[in-house]
C-alpha cells in the first residue's frame, strides 16, 4: 500500500469553501470552468501556432525560440510529473470526500504540483520570449486555468500555486538558455530539415 501525503492541513479550508461556492454558483459559470478545466489546454498549442507563424516572419532567431515553446512545455511537465511522484500528495476530493465539478481521479493519480498549471505557466513565459502579445493573453489564461483546476475540486489551492511556479521557473531558464544560444541553433537548424520552419517563404 502506498502511504499518500494529506495535504489538506495547509490550505484545506480555503479548499472546502471554493467547494462550496461553487455549488452555490450558477449552472452556466460551472459548465463553462468545466469545459475550460478539461479542454483549456489547447487554447496554448494555438497560441504557441500563432507565436511560431509570427517569429518565422521576423527572422530565424525568433523562430527558433518559438519552436522551442513546446519542448519547454514539455520540460516543464516532466519536472512537474517528478515532483508528484515524490510528493505524494493525495487529491483534496477524495481526502474530504465531497461532490465536486470534475470526477475525482484516482487513488495514485497524485495532487501536488498541478500538471495543468505548470504547463500553461511554462507556455505563457516560453510564449513572453517570442512575443509579449500572445505572453500576456497566455499568461492570463493560464491564471484561469490554474484557478478553474480548484473550482472543479481536483486540487488545492497550494497545488496549482506550486505547478504555476514550476511551470514558470523552468521556462524561464530554458527560454533563456534558448535565446542566449539562438545563432548557434539558428545555424544547426537551418542546416537541416527544419530549416522551411525558420523563415516565411
Amino acid at each position: 500500500m502506498t502511504l499518500a501525503y494529506d495535504g489538506s492541513h495547509i490550505d484545506g479550508s480555503a479548499y472546502v469553501d471554493v467547494i462550496d461556492a461553487a455549488h452555490r454558483a450558477p449552472g452556466w459559470l460551472n459548465s463553462l470552468t468545466t469545459a475550460w478545466s478539461a479542454y483549456g489546454l489547447a487554447l496554448f498549442a494555438v497560441l504557441m501556432l500563432a507565436g511560431w507563424w509570427q517569429a518565422r516572419r521576423a527572422g530565424t532567431p525568433a523562430a527558433v525560440t518559438a519552436l522551442a515553446v513546446p519542448l519547454i512545455t514539455l520540460a516543464a511537465f516532466g519536472v512537474d510529473a517528478l515532483l508528484k511522484l515524490a510528493v505524494r500528495e493525495d487529491r483534496p476530493c477524495r481526502t474530504f470526500g465531497v461532490a465536486t465539478l470534475e470526477a475525482c481521479p484516482a487513488p495514485g493519480d497524485w495532487s501536488f504540483p498541478s500538471n495543468h498549471s505548470a504547463l500553461a505557466a511554462a507556455a505563457a513565459v516560453a510564449l513572453f520570449y517570442v512575443s509579449r502579445r500572445l505572453g500576456a493573453v497566455a499568461l492570463a489564461a493560464a491564471v484561469l486555468m490554474a484557478a478553474s483546476r480548484v473550482w472543479v475540486g481536483v486540487h488545492y489551492p497550494h497545488d496549482v500555486l506550486a505547478g504555476f511556479l514550476v511551470g514558470a521557473v523552468v521556462a524561464a531558464a530554458a527560454a533563456g538558455a534558448v535565446r542566449r544560444h539562438a545563432p548557434a541553433l539558428t545555424a544547426r537548424l537551418a542546416a537541416g530539415p527544419l530549416r522551411p520552419l525558420l523563415a516565411a517563404a
